[in-house]
């Protein structure tokens, strides 16, 4: 088939929307501190004729971005925000920019350049046509945070959308039909009596032994819960000395299971288990909820619209410069084979069908109207999710490359949406069908603590 002309014109912006993807990745902003990358995008979509508010649902680093008119209205889940400890160069090399520093380990500079080149191949498709169509580019904070769309959805978000779609960078062009895991957080403070743990150890009550106490009764529970759930902590603070008895410790934790009902029993049974634990030390429990998303949720019709687009396009090709850095990244990583491992696993794979154990709260969005989350090769193979690696392949060519080709399948995959009024009904059809009557609750309630800072 002849090229799309929304990928002509992703092509003839690639110099401006790499440059924003390496200004971003220069710049890495924190979660709800998003100001340089949110201002940014707002410049880029209003010279490409975008009616764009920056502040968006009352979130400072949230964007909404309109352009067009009718149905169906289409929506694209942009991020920008990035991960601690994970600064590095562009390198084969673990190097931080500053040691310690934070960095985009997860290629969310990718991510939201992606889908503006998505909304730019898209506008100017129904520009040259004539059709009726919204688009909307949603700037969402801090996914890393776990809740920036659901505070999105609760403030109004998303339910304009007849469809939405997304994208992750990855280490390969494959989508899945399965489900990523539902989450509830929560930080669980004990308090107790302090005394001399030699002198007087009767007198004192330990908020630590109450926090070993439900992690021990979590552990038990492990047996007891299905097997896509999975509990995790960590002791955010232990005490002060070892001679004297805490009267204060706290744990984090995170609950997922692969639905929302899953996730929400299994997280009331570690509450009890906390409860448990306090009435065994005498001390007294605070939990501060950090509130909770939904697992993903796949439109099968969507995912295979996708599918086609993908398989259409070109594959990237890359230089031999670039295949050696990847495979030098590669060989840094155990599984790493000689011979066997490729430097780059761009060649387009068959959908699948397998479940993932990480979260998004893209989930929250799949469940207000039907939507599809793609997967894009921007990194070397052995390139494992948060790290140093996909920091180094964000920032080169290689990840550059993959964005493009992503803003591609996506604008792509939305325009022949917008133009089989059979594959929306479809699409329609099945999302109602799987959701059985349900509507989507927000799981961002009144006692989740507002995000940003003063």
């Amino acid at each position: 088939m002849s090229e799309r002309l929304s990928s002509k014109v992703i092509d003839q912006q690639a110099d401006r929307l790499c440059k924003l993807a390496k200004d971003i990745w220069d710049n890495p902003e924190m979660g709800w501190t998003e100001q340089k990358a949110v201002a940014w995008f707002k410049e880029y979509l209003e010279a490409e004729g975008f009616e764009t508010e920056v502040g968006a649902y009352g979130m400072p680093t949230a964007i909404r971005a309109v352009w067009g008119k009718g149905h169906p209205v289409i929506g694209f889940c942009a991020e920008y925000d990035c991960l601690p400890g994970l600064s590095q160069k562009v390198s084969t090399s673990k190097d931080p920019v500053v040691p310690g520093g934070i960095g985009h380990g997860c290629g969310h500079n990718l991510l939201g350049v992606g889908c503006l080149g998505a909304v730019v191949g898209l506008k100017a498709e129904l520009e040259a046509s004539g059709k009726e169509g919204t688009v909307i580019f949603y700037g969402c904070p801090a996914e890393e945070q776990l809740t920036a769309k659901g505070f999105m959805a609760k403030n109004g978000a998303f339910t304009e959308c007849d469809f939405t779609i997304a994208w992750h960078p990855g280490s390969t062009n494959q989508n899945t039909y399965g489900t990523m895991n539902g989450i509830e957080g929560a930080i669980f403070r004990f308090h107790g009596k302090t005394s001399h743990a030699a002198a007087n150890p009767q007198d004192g009550r330990s908020a630590l032994d109450a926090v070993q106490l439900m992690n021990v009764g979590v552990e038990f529970l492990r047996e007891h819960v299905t097997s896509d759930v999975r509990m995790h902590y960590f002791v955010m603070d232990g005490g002060l000395a070892p001679n004297i008895v805490p009267d204060f410790a706290a744990t984090k934790y995170f609950v997922r299971a692969l639905s929302r009902e899953a996730c929400v029993d299994a997280f009331n049974r570690v509450v009890k288990c906390a409860e448990g634990a306090a009435h065994m030390t005498e001390t007294t429990v605070e939990i501060e909820r950090l509130g909770g998303l939904y697992p993903t949720l796949q439109n099968k019709v969507l995912v295979d619209i996708m599918q086609k687009v993908r398989e259409e396009l070109p594959d990237v090709e890359y230089t031999e410069e670039e295949l050696k850095f990847a495979d030098e990244i590669n060989r840094k990583q155990p599984q790493y084979v000689e011979g066997v491992t490729p430097p780059i696993d761009y060649l387009n794979k068959p959908v699948s069908n397998a479940n993932g154990g990480a979260s998004t709260d893209y989930g929250d969005v799949m469940h207000i109207a039907p939507s599809v989350q793609n997967a894009d090769c921007c990194a070397s193979t052995l390139a494992g999710g948060h790290s140093w690696m996909v920091t180094s392949c964000s920032g080169s060519s290689i990840g550059m490359k993959g964005m493009l080709r992503a803003a591609k399948v996506m604008a792509g995959g939305a325009w022949d949406l917008i133009c089989d009024p059979e594959a929306q009904k479809a699409a329609k059809e099945e999302f109602a069908k799987v959701m059985e009557g349900r509507t989507y609750i927000c799981p961002i309630t009144d006692d989740i603590p507002w995000p940003y800072k003063d």
